[in-house]
C-alpha cells in the first residue's frame, strides 16, 4: 500500500486489529529483517509499518534530510492514516525519528507508549584515533577527487570512494549518504529529558552498532524508561533471541 505524504509516495504494510503501533525500521534496504516484528504485534494490535523516504518502495527526498524532516513526514503519514492515539516502535535509525517526535511540545495525535529496540541518537565518544582518520581522510579526499585524478584515474577513485565509510553509506544513493551524514552527527542526549511517555528499551548486549551503554544512557535521562537486556544478542536483537524478544514485548503489550 502506499499513500502521499507532502508529495511523497510512502510505501506502508498494515496488518492486524485494534490499537495502532506505528513501526520504524532503521537504516536499511531491506524489509525482511523488520517482518518478524509486525508479525509479532499483529498478534494483538494493527501494526502499521512504513518505508521511511528513500528506503523500500518509498520515494526519495530530493535533497539530504535532516532526521526532523523525517519526523515531519512520519507525523503526517499518521495523520494522513487518521490515527488519534498510536504506539511508536523503533529500531536503530527509527529509534532516532521516535526520539524527534517524542521530544515535541505538540503533537496532532497521542503517543501512547513507546518501544526503542536497539535505538540509535547517542552520538559516540571520538578519541584520537577517530580524529586521526578524519585527518587521514580529509587529505585523501582532497588528492583522490581532484581534476586530473579523476581524469587520468577514475577506477581508482571510484574503488576509493566505495571504500569510505560504512557500509550503509557505501550502499546509499548520494542525496541518502547526505541524510545519514547529517543523523550520525547529530547528538540527541538532549532531547531525552523531554519524552514523558512510558518507554520500553529492548537492547542486545552484544549490539555493536549502537552499544548497550546508549540503552542504559537512555534509561537513565528518560523519566518513564526501563531496559530490558538481552543477553548475546546484537543490533538485530529481535532476530539473534526470538524467544526472549517476543517473551518481552508480548509481556509489555499484553499480547498473549
Amino acid at each position: 500500500m502506499k499513500v502521499l505524504v507532502n508529495g511523497l509516495n510512502i510505501e506502508y504494510s498494515d496488518c492486524g486489529e485494534g490499537d495502532a503501533v506505528v513501526i520504524l525500521h532503521g537504516w536499511s534496504k531491506e524489509r525482511e529483517p523488520y517482518a518478524p516484528l509486525s508479525a509479532l504485534i499483529s498478534e494483538g494490535y494493527r501494526a502499521i509499518a512504513p518505508s521511511l523516504p528513500g528506503f523500500g518502495e518509498s520515494d526519495e527526498p530530493l535533497e539530504p534530510w535532516p532526521v526532523d524532516k523525517f519526523a515531519d513526514t512520519v507525523c503526517e503519514f499518521i495523520v494522513a492514516l487518521g490515527l488519534k492515539k498510536v504506539i511508536l516502535m523503533g529500531h536503530s535509525y527509527g529509534g532516532r525519528v521516535i526520539i524527534k517526535l517524542a521530544s515535541r511540545e505538540a503533537l496532532p495525535f497521542e503517543i501512547s507508549k513507546i518501544i526503542l529496540v536497539d535505538a540509535a541518537g547517542v552520538l559516540p565518544k571520538r578519541g584520537l584515533n577517530y580524529k586521526i582518520k578524519v585527518t587521514t581522510y580529509k587529505i585523501g579526499k582532497r588528492i583522490m577527487l581532484s581534476a586530473p585524478m579523476k581524469k587520468l584515474f577514475p577506477k581508482a577513485v571510484e574503488r576509493w570512494q566505495a571504500k569510505q565509510g560504512s557500509a550503509d553509506y557505501a550502499a546509499a544513493s548520494p542525496v541518502m549518504r547526505g541524510c545519514l551524514v547529517k543523523a550520525v552527527n547529530e547528538d540527541l542526549t538532549p532531547l531525552f529529558e523531554k519524552i514523558k511517555q512510558e518507554v520500553l528499551l529492548v537492547w542486545g548486549t552484544l549490539d555493536d552498532a549502537t552499544p548497550l551503554s546508549d540503552g542504559i544512557l537512555m534509561e537513565r535521562l528518560m523519566p518513564n524508561a526501563g531496559l530490558a537486556r538481552i543477553e548475546g544478542a546484537g543490533h538485530f536483537s529481535w532476530l539473534d533471541n526470538p524467544g526472549i524478544f517476543n517473551a518481552i514485548i508480548r509481556s509489555y503489550l499484553n499480547i498473549n
